[in-house]
């Protein structure tokens, strides 16, 4: 890697992407090779990582400081922003091991982001902060990047975040290196290959998946994969068809699908009319149409959850159906690569 550069490392889990993490950071002893680094490291894996519990939240900061090598004055100099930006001011002179999980997490981001190290080490952990802080925390890393050309490795599970914030994307696979590219690239050869592709499931009543109030026969993306083509086109129709076995008598039952991308983010709800309607023992069916042209080019998925009296959940059917969406009309205009979001209406915006 380069100065300033921002690699994100992707893969399954267990899969070594945080092996890695703490090797490079010394917490852990490769068993063979060796490793080149040149810059001052700071590194936010686990939880609580480089803390001493029984010292006070300032008392780590000035710990973690000296670690990486800097004098009290430069400290001094950080601390006011350290606290600001870690929202944990109030608890500064708390004893950590008192601290949430969370509290944790703000405060050690705050520390590995602002006693500029220059290389900066950064594992799944944002995840464990509310979104409010893992925006904050995406902005940060961003500025350490371009604004100070500070070097960043940071593994997660959010894919948007990778493409988003990473210019260099790494796939690790069993410990190995899958694909080395743009990140944009690796997110989409990662997604490519691990993304399964059901058109049509079909089952009958004893392997039904549902529970004891209901179980689903089939569920469909009526006319894909009959055609030849296995993805549906942008300028298609996509009508989603399914049916279930309602197991027991007078119930309030409505459907609700949940469009995800592929990346994992949630599109959209869709659920069946309102007032619920009250059904009994035996087969059902419905079905929607979500218009052509509406969702951009990418992988999505259908959840299907089924709800009694629009509030109790009865079943929940992740991953139920999984397609692709392209754009076949390329020259529709001209734009250098894919155009960034998940839908992508028809809307009228012109210049007179």
């Amino acid at each position: 890697m380069k100065q300033g550069e921002v690699l994100g490392i992707i893969g399954k889990n267990g899969a070594g992407k945080s092996t890695l993490l703490k090797i490079l950071s010394k917490i852990t002893e490769p068993t063979s090779g060796r490793i080149e680094m040149k810059g001052r490291v700071a590194a936010l894996l686990e939880v609580g990582t480089g803390f001493h519990p029984e010292l006070s939240g300032r008392e780590n900061i000035y710990m973690n400081g000296t670690i990486l090598g800097m004098t009290k004055k430069e400290i001094d100099s950080k601390l006011d922003e350290i606290i600001d930006f870690s929202g944990v001011e109030k608890y500064i002179d708390t004893p950590v091991k008192f601290y949430s999980s969370g509290m944790r997490v703000r405060l050690g981001f705050s520390v590995a982001a602002h006693l500029e190290p220059e290389i900066l080490i950064i594992d799944e952990v944002l995840s464990v902060g509310d979104y409010e802080f893992q925006k904050k925390c995406l902005g940060k890393m961003n500025e350490v990047a371009k604004d100070f050309g500070r070097t960043v490795l940071f593994v997660s599970h959010n894919l948007e975040s990778v493409k988003g914030l990473c210019n260099k994307g790494l796939l690790i696979e069993s410990g190995k290196v899958a694909f080395e590219g743009e990140a944009y690239q690796s997110v989409d050869f990662y997604l490519n290959k691990t993304f399964k592709f059901d058109f049509q499931r079909v089952w009958d009543y004893e392997n039904a998946p549902g529970d004891d109030f209901v179980k689903f026969k089939r569920i469909e993306l009526v006319g894909v994969g009959k055609n030849g083509k296995n993805y549906i086109s942008r300028d298609e129709e996509i009508m989603i068809q399914t049916e279930f076995w309602m197991v027991q008598d007078h119930i309030n039952t409505n459907l609700s699908l949940h469009l995800y991308a592929g990346t994992g983010e949630c599109i959209m709800n869709i659920h069946t009319q309102f007032p619920t309607p009250k059904l009994n023992k035996g087969l059902y069916s419905a079905s929607c149409i979500i218009p052509s042209r509406l969702l951009n080019a990418g992988m999505f998925s259908v959840s299907i959850l089924v709800v009694k009296d629009s509030s109790i959940k009865l079943f929940n059917f992740e991953e139920a159906i999984s397609f692709e969406i392209v754009e076949e009309n390329q020259k529709e205009f001209s734009w250098y690569g894919k155009v960034p979001g998940f839908i992508r209406p028809d809307i009228n915006f012109e210049i007179k």
